[in-house]
Order: C-alpha cells, then sequence, then structure tokens
C-alpha cells in the first residue's frame, strides 16, 4: 500500500470547504463535521459527522461530499462514513468558521 502524499489530503479537505452546511452557513470542515480523511491508490474515505443524528440535510450533506469527490478524483471509490462517537459540539469550529458565523 502506497502512503499518499500530504498534499493529496489537502486537497481532499480543499474541497470539501466547497460544502456548506444550509442551516448554519458553514463549510463542513470549517464547520468541524470532517473527522478524518484517509485515502488509497483506489479510494478516498471520509469520516464525519453532523450536528444532530436528526440533522435534516443529513443526506444532502453526505451526497454532496460524495458527489463533488468523484467529481474531483473520478478514478477512486468515494466512502462517505457518519459517526456520532465523538459527539460534535461547537468546540469543534475552527478560527475561520467563527469567522463565517
Amino acid at each position: 500500500m502506497e502512503t499518499p502524499a500530504p498534499d493529496r489530503t489537502q486537497e481532499v479537505y480543499d474541497v470539501l470547504k466547497y460544502i456548506i452546511d444550509p442551516e448554519i452557513g458553514v463549510n463542513i470542515v470549517d464547520l468541524g463535521l470532517v473527522y478524518d480523511v484517509t485515502i488509497t491508490d483506489q479510494e478516498i474515505h471520509v469520516e464525519m459527522t453532523l450536528t444532530t443524528p436528526g440533522c435534516p440535510m443529513s443526506n444532502t450533506i453526505t451526497m454532496a461530499t460524495e458527489q463533488i469527490l468523484l467529481r474531483k478524483f473520478p478514478h477512486r471509490q468515494v466512502t462517505v462514513e457518519l459517526v456520532w462517537t465523538p459527539a460534535w459540539t461547537p468546540e469543534r469550529i475552527s478560527a475561520e468558521g467563527l469567522e463565517q458565523l
């Protein structure tokens, strides 16, 4: 297994910043919803959460995440895994995210 170049992971995070949580108006990276990104030669795996388990925008956000990554990296499979541990809290919002609020 080849270790991806660090800039590729940053490129994924940069692409994910185009996805805005429609209820809060902040991108999902600066909102702290993306917990981890793993890249292999064949796959991009995104581990993320939502602000609440009952978030009405769950399908919209996860589908947007998959679609934008498939568009940017068409030769890789994209998997988005929703996790609830640790639970999201407002403390996860980045300084850039706080400026957007």
